[in-house]
């Protein structure tokens, strides 16, 4: 038998607390009841029944918790969220009409086959996938501008959500985001604290929020993805100066790209930029490779690394997605196991477009054009004048 890890020894003691626990705590919620069980929603709760007369008795002394019902508490403290934002009901997800015929993988066993190649080991697009691509990406850009501008006060993310579903399945696509490994919404929209992963719901955008809004459209069996900051309302200072920052370091990345060019110092480019104005930027999650498949090679991380990505080629489509953090890009994860949020509640902004590399740089396969929102980080940029082109 091989020696065991501090951590497997740990495991293994909190294992033989737990079967410890089911054996001596009369408490824990599946333990045998003297009585019939009255169903409330999910939970069972459990009445001795006696018969009726007879003397009052006073009522018994309260049971002690239990020593399993304790541990199990200890193990699953109730959560706290960190900032301004917290989960509100989710409606049901939207159904996609059987006039889309084109449907990602995973559509409905919410599982996507995933290509098994090495991660310097990338696709190069025909001029096909491209053309199919850039229809994607348009669609994509279409829908992200129109769910932008309901960024108001009031508005509810579960009704912009409402809005980019109706508006890529009346395009023939589906919205990637649904299903996947069982994401119940059709896009992403991720508020102040949120870092990504945002599930639409019911709780209306107040003044002063910023939001992240994440499209991504499956068209012709190729997907499309771009996101974006909005604010709502009348945003503080401090909000918009992180977005800038984000949206500078973000140009200045895809500025860099073109063949040749190392994927692993896309990071530098971004973290050397917002780490003197005193922001971090989250290592946890990361751009990719996209095409056919949701996600795949490269992985863009967004931060200093020697991590062998390869080498920028015509015809790799891919994208950078940097999430910057007023404080901390330390993260938790709400109880739906999906959204992120800064660990102090500090607030977090990106930006997302795919990628194109071309013989002479990149393009943006979802890039703005003309009739677009223009945005006030846009206008003043000292990196790139007006939309990013390339």
């Amino acid at each position: 038998m091989l020696p065991l890890s501090g951590r497997r020894r740990r495991c293994l003691h909190l294992l033989l607390l737990v079967v410890l626990a089911l054996h001596i705590s009369p408490s824990l919620p599946f333990a045998p009841a003297r009585g019939p069980a009255l169903k409330r929603g999910s939970t069972e709760v459990f009445h001795n029944k006696k018969g009726g007369g007879g003397k009052k008795k006073k009522p018994a002394a309260k049971a002690s918790k239990g020593f399993g019902a304790s541990l199990l508490s200890a193990l699953n403290p109730p959560f706290t969220y960190t900032g301004t934002v917290t989960a509100h009901p989710l409606s049901p997800p939207r159904p996609v009409p059987p006039t889309v015929l084109s449907k990602p993988d995973y559509h409905l066993s919410s599982i996507p086959k995933s290509p098994n190649t090495l991660p310097w080991q990338i696709e190069v697009k025909s001029a096909s996938d491209i053309a199919k691509m850039s229809a994607a990406g348009a669609l994509a850009r279409t829908v992200l501008d129109a769910a932008g501008r309901m960024a108001k006060p009031g508005v509810t993310t579960d009704e912009i959500d409402a809005l980019v579903h109706s508006m890529t399945v009346e395009a023939g696509a589906y919205p990637s985001p649904l299903n996947y490994h069982g994401f119940p919404k059709s896009c992403c929209t991720s508020v102040n604290e949120v870092i990504c992963h945002g599930i639409p719901d019911s709780r209306p955008l107040a003044d002063g929020d910023i939001v992240n809004i994440d499209i991504t459209c499956y068209l012709d069996g190729f997907h499309g993805d771009c996101s974006e900051m909005f604010t709502v309302g009348s945003v503080d200072q401090a909000g918009h100066d992180l977005i800038q920052a984000t949206y500078d370091c973000w140009v200045k990345a895809m500025l860099f790209c073109r063949p040749g060019r190392k994927y692993q110092d896309i990071g530098a480019i971004i973290e050397d930029h917002v780490t003197p104005l005193g922001y971090s930027t989250v290592k946890t999650f990361c751009g990719h490779g996209i095409g056919s498949t949701f996600h795949t090679t490269p992985n863009i991380l967004h931060y200093r690394n020697r991590e062998p990505a390869g080498v920028m080629e015509a015809g790799h489509v891919f994208t950078i997605e940097p999430m910057i953090c007023e404080g901390t890009a330390d993260h938790v994860t709400w109880p739906d196991d999906w959204t992120a949020a800064t660990k102090d509640g500090r607030r977090t902004a990106q930006f997302e477009h795919t990628l194109l590399i071309t013989d002479d740089g990149c393009v943006p396969l979802t890039g703005k054009a003309e009739g677009c929102l223009e945005q006030v980080w846009e206008e003043r940029s000292q990196v790139y004048d007006g939309f990013f082109k390339g």
